[in-house]
C-alpha cells in the first residue's frame, strides 16, 4: 500500500490511534504531523499548516495525507489541490477498514451502508467537482447531476437496509428460540483489539482470527458454551470492537449485530489492562458511552480487564481498585496464560443464573 503521512492532534493517544487505524487499513506510516486545531479553516488545517504539509509529502513521498478528523468533501479537494496527494480523513479510513475486514454478507452490506450514508451530505460538491463546466449552488447546471446522484444513494441505501432488515428477523427469530431453550445469552463487548477473540476463542474452544490489528472482528459469532454443568449452556457472542469519535451513523449501520448486546443477559466488558492508566480510562469512557448510545443497562456489565500476564506482578495485584472503575463489577484475567478463567467462568454461571430467575416473571421479549 502507499505511504501516508498523518496528521493528528499532539496527544499522544490520539496519535498512536490513527497510526494503528492507517497501519490496519494497509498503509506505511512515514511521518506524523501534528496540529492542535483540525478542521479551522477551508483546508481543515491552517493555511500555513496545508503548505507545510505539501512540503512534507514531496519530501517523504507520500501518496496519501491521512487526517485525524472527518472533513468536508470541500475541505478533502482543497487540500488535496494544494499537496497534490489523496486525502483520507478519519472516517473514510475506518470505512476503508471496515471494508477490508469484512467477510459474511451481512457485515459486507453494513459496511456498504455506512459508506453510503458517509458518501450522502458529500454528493453536491462530488458533482461540482467532478463535472468540469457546472455551476455550484441552487439551480446551477449542476443541479441535475446531484439529484441524479442523491436518488441512486437512497435507492441503493433502501435496497441494503431491506436486507439488513430480514437478516435482524432471523435474528430475532433465533433469540426466541434461545428463550425457549432457557439459553442466557452472554456477550463480548470492548475498544476493538482489547482481546475479545481470543478470550472467545479461549471460553468456545474455537479458532477465530487473533490479531493485533484494529477491527479484527466485525461480525457476530456465537456458540452455545458449558462453563459448569454440561447440561445446562450459554450462548455467548463475539462482536465488533469499539473506537473513540465513532460518528453515530456507523454506530447505527451495524445495529443488526450491536443489538445482540441491547438484548444480552450479561455483557462481558473487556479492557486491556497492559495499557497505561490513562489509555484505559479514555477507552472505558468510549465504551460506556456506545453501550449507553445502545441503551444498554449497566447492571448488565462485568468489566473484564484482558492481558493481565504483561503486567509486573504488583501492577496486577491492585489494578481493579484503580478509581476509574469505581462502583463497576471487575474481574481480571489472561486467555493466554490462564488467569481468571476459572472465576471468569464462576462469575457468568452466578450472574446468568440470577438473570433466570429474573425471567421467571412473564415478559415480552423482541
Amino acid at each position: 500500500m502507499d505511504n501516508a503521512t498523518v496528521v493528528s492532534y499532539p496527544d499522544e493517544f490520539e496519535k498512536k490511534e490513527i497510526v494503528e487505524l492507517a497501519k490496519a487499513a494497509g498503509y506505511t506510516v512515514v511521518d506524523v504531523v501534528t496540529q492542535r486545531q483540525i478542521l479551522k479553516s477551508e483546508y481543515g488545517v491552517g493555511a500555513g499548516k496545508a503548505e507545510e504539509l505539501r512540503d512534507t509529502v514531496s519530501r517523504n513521498g507520500s501518496k496519501t495525507l491521512i487526517v485525524d478528523e472527518s472533513l468536508t468533501s470541500a475541505q478533502a479537494f482543497k487540500l488535496a489541490t494544494i499537496t497534490r496527494v489523496e486525502i483520507v480523513d478519519r472516517e473514510r479510513l475506518i470505512l476503508n477498514i471496515f471494508a477490508r475486514r469484512a467477510k459474511t454478507t451481512e457485515a459486507k452490506l453494513q459496511v456498504q451502508l455506512a459508506e453510503l450514508r458517509y458518501e450522502l451530505p458529500r454528493a453536491r460538491d462530488e458533482v461540482r467537482y467532478s463535472v468540469q463546466g457546472e455551476r455550484a449552488g441552487f439551480m446551477g447546471m449542476g443541479e441535475t447531476s446531484v439529484d441524479v446522484k442523491f436518488r441512486a444513494l437512497k435507492r441503493r441505501m433502501s435496497f441494503i437496509k431491506e436486507k439488513l432488515a430480514r437478516a435482524e428477523s432471523s435474528r430475532t427469530l433465533h433469540r426466541v428460540e434461545r428463550r425457549k431453550l432457557g439459553m442466557p445469552l452472554v456477550s463480548l463487548a470492548g475498544y476493538t483489539s482489547s482481546g475479545k477473540t481470543t478470550l472467545f476463542n479461549k471460553l468456545a474452544s474455537e479458532s477465530g482470527e487473533e490479531s493485533a490489528s484494529l477491527f479484527t472482528t466485525l461480525t457476530t459469532t456465537t456458540r452455545a458454551v458449558s462453563f459448569a454443568d454440561p447440561r445446562k449452556k450459554v450462548m455467548l457472542s463475539d462482536t465488533v470492537g469499539f473506537i473513540s469519535r465513532l460518528p453515530a451513523y456507523m454506530v447505527e449501520s451495524f445495529k443488526s449485530t450491536l443489538d445482540e448486546l441491547t438484548y444480552a443477559d450479561l455483557i462481558l466488558l473487556l479492557l486491556d489492562a497492559s495499557e497505561s492508566e490513562e489509555n484505559m480510562s479514555i477507552k472505558l469512557t468510549s465504551c460506556m458511552e456506545t453501550l449507553d448510545q445502545l441503551k444498554v443497562e449497566p447492571n448488565k456489565v462485568l468489566l473484564v480487564l484482558t492481558k493481565v500476564d504483561l503486567l509486573k506482578s504488583q501492577d496486577s495485584r491492585h489494578i481493579e481498585t484503580l478509581p476509574m472503575f469505581g462502583g463497576m463489577s471487575v474481574i481480571k484475567v489472561s486467555a493466554m496464560r490462564g488467569d481468571g478463567m476459572r472465576q471468569l467462568k464462576m462469575r457468568v454461571v452466578q450472574r446468568t443464573s440470577q438473570s433466570e430467575k429474573a425471567d421467571m416473571v412473564p415478559q415480552k421479549f423482541p
